[in-house]
């Protein structure tokens, strides 16, 4: 029996910037401190995704013409429907799930760290104390018994919402539609087009602003869409000096 793909979407639009996802991520996941500095970024105080940050949430103060205004946003790994990490892995650590999601077994990481630069969201990092990769799992162990991911269960306001990914494509556009009647015309959906650089996400997000603003690239790809061509063009090289040399050694027979 098929599974439904899973994943996320998040309505910033109702995001309080609370923690709890950050939080509770932590405590399920066994995921260690990140520390605590004073960034000078509002009261971001985690900076972005890492291997010991699974679930960042962003704080952003914006001056405008009618005050100042607050963006905040629950970050995650986008669970790519083309990963390009999976293409670089030389082990299999990271494979794709029953449920579409993206995971890394960290037994059998190596620590290459091939899938770090391979990630056009900048979410794979290394852990300094054993030099493997770590990132959001979406709780693969919650999902295999029916459980929700806990960042999701714990948010308050339901602005991080899980299930059937075309259900949450079908619940994205209806709130897009709702807002944009209201006024916040700079409302948008980000991640969720199939036809984008990296086939849609599993995570994807209903944003108030550009991308950048919220620290994410506009234009994703999949960095390794190029291999194939490379490799193509790498065999006939090869092929070209082969003949090359073949051919120098018949005339030197002669």
């Amino acid at each position: 029996m098929s599974t439904a793909r899973l994943g996320f979407f998040t309505d910033t639009s109702i995001c309080i910037g609370c923690k709890a996802c950050e939080v509770a991520c932590k405590e399920w996941n066994h995921v260690p401190e990140d520390g605590l500095a004073l960034t000078g970024m509002s009261y971001d105080n985690t900076v972005g995704l890492g291997a010991d940050t699974w679930r960042h949430v962003a704080f952003i103060e914006q001056a405008r013409p009618d005050g100042l205004r607050w963006l905040m946003s629950s970050d995650v790994c986008k669970h790519c429907t083309e990963a390009a990490c999976l293409d670089v892995c030389p082990t299999g650590s990271l494979f794709r799930t029953e449920f579409g999601t993206v995971v890394v077994q960290e037994d059998i990481c190596n620590g290459c760290g091939y899938c770090i630069p391979a990630c056009p969201y900048g979410v794979i990092d290394q852990r300094k104390e054993d030099g493997r990769a770590w990132k959001c799992t979406m709780c693969y162990d919650r999902l295999q018994v029916g459980a929700e991911p806990a960042c999701a269960q714990t948010c308050p306001t339901r602005s991080i919402q899980f299930g059937p990914l075309d259900d949450l494509r079908e619940r994205a556009a209806g709130r897009l539609a709702e807002l944009q009647q209201a006024g916040v015309t700079d409302a948008r959906l980000y991640g969720h087009d199939a036809d984008d650089g990296v086939g849609g996400n599993g995570a994807f997000f209903l944003l108030l602003d550009e991308p950048e603003v919220y620290g994410l690239p506009p234009d994703p790809v999949v960095t390794t869409r190029d291999l194939p061509a490379m490799w193509r063009h790498a065999a006939m090289a090869a092929l070209a000096l082969a003949t090359g040399a073949a051919a120098s050694f018949l005339r030197a027979g002669r």
